[in-house]
């Protein structure tokens, strides 16, 4: 019979359990790695994205689409309902409407969608603040104090909607989970600008939620091919992901020379400034309209325009607000130049862009 050396056995076992605790991390790693988003998730931040651009005619594609993926009747009508709060009233109802009209055509087309889990109220709540603040604690994984130092002191009323209605009424409602409704919350302030403080706050939450990175960055792609690359950017530079590059090849870069009639000039400069910053504001694919005059001659009017691809300009020239311009001041014209440019340097027109913000 063979002696064992004590030693050599232990360092046997040492090994074999170190190398089966290395498997067994490499193995949860990979699954945490391979976290994406499924069908139905990515129907929930497209359909989130263009709720909050006020994009319809897409909105109704996608919402057909989430319910394919699995998304319910219920579930859908709570995505809209919690975007309320995020985007506001007039694109949350303008959004239900379109998801209503979709069902319809479904049905009339023998589509019967599942209708899911309603909302239920909790009945017996005596204190919807204090419900509300212990969802957002647990959301924020910090102390949420009473009022909410900063704005809940200066506004309470706010402060007040904010814990008893949005995080007690609607994020109480079992119909999403809370890592569904920081997806819909997520993606459609990745898809709005100006909202940059609050899509970091919620970014944190849905990493408390259990939103993976991988995720994430998921979610920006989505932004990028539903709102635009810029959008999507704000999204990346919060989760510190390389930037995409906005410029694209077809990028339209002009110069328009007007000369307008005298006696319009005073109307023609109103129109032209309120569809200018319509169409910056509205329109992720306008990256600039920056109307000039020269100072000499206030009747010539120059205008750089820059559209971050022809498909963003045809889009733009389909627009309320672009037909209005067009409409309204074409007797006001008396010549017009479109003069389309080459950049020389689109790294630098970046960098001009940046010092403007």
């Amino acid at each position: 019979m063979a002696i064992i050396n004590p030693n050599k056995l232990l360092s046997t076992v040492f090994i074999f359990v170190f190398l089966l605790g290395t498997t067994a991390m490499k193995a949860q790693t990979n699954t945490i790695q391979k976290q994406v988003l499924n069908d139905r998730l990515q129907s929930i931040v497209a359909i989130s994205g263009l709720t909050a651009t006020g994009d319809l005619g897409r909105l109704s594609t996608e919402l057909g689409n989430g319910l394919d993926a699995g998304l319910t009747v219920e579930e859908t009508k709570e995505i809209l309902v919690q975007l309320y709060a995020y985007c506001g009233f007039p694109r949350s109802l303008n959004a239900i409407s379109t998801l209503m009209t979709e069902i319809d055509k479904r049905k009339a087309n023998g589509i019967h969608d599942k209708q899911g889990k309603q909302t239920v109220s909790k009945d017996g709540v005596q204190d919807k603040y204090e419900q509300g603040r212990k969802v957002l604690e647990a959301l924020t994984k910090m102390p949420q104090f009473k009022p909410a130092p900063g704005f809940g002191e200066f506004a309470p009323r706010i402060d007040a909607f904010l814990k008893e209605h949005l995080f007690a009424d609607i994020f109480e409602s079992e119909v999403l989970t809370f890592q569904e409704r920081e997806l819909v919350t997520i993606s459609a302030l990745a898809a709005m600008p100006g909202v940059s403080s609050q899509l970091q706050s919620h970014v944190k939450m849905g990493i408390n939620a259990g939103i993976t990175d991988n995720q994430l960055v998921e979610v920006a792609q989505l932004i990028e091919k539903f709102v635009s690359r810029t959008q999507a950017n704000a999204l990346r530079e919060i989760i510190g992901k390389p930037l995409a590059v906005v410029i694209e090849r077809d990028m339209i870069v002009r110069i328009s020379k007007i000369e307008i009639l005298p006696q319009f000039l005073t109307d023609y400069n109103a129109i032209l400034e309120e569809e200018a910053a319509a169409s910056v504001e509205k329109e992720p694919g306008v990256i600039a309209i920056f109307p000039m005059s020269i100072k000499e001659q206030p009747t010539q009017i120059r205008i750089i325009e820059i559209y971050a691809d022809s498909a963003a300009y045809q889009s733009h020239l389909k627009t309320s607000h672009f037909q209005h311009y067009k409409t309204t001041t074409l007797k006001m014209v008396k010549v017009l130049k479109l003069v389309d440019m080459n950049t020389l340097d689109g790294q630098i027109m970046l960098e001009i862009f940046k010092k403007l913000k």
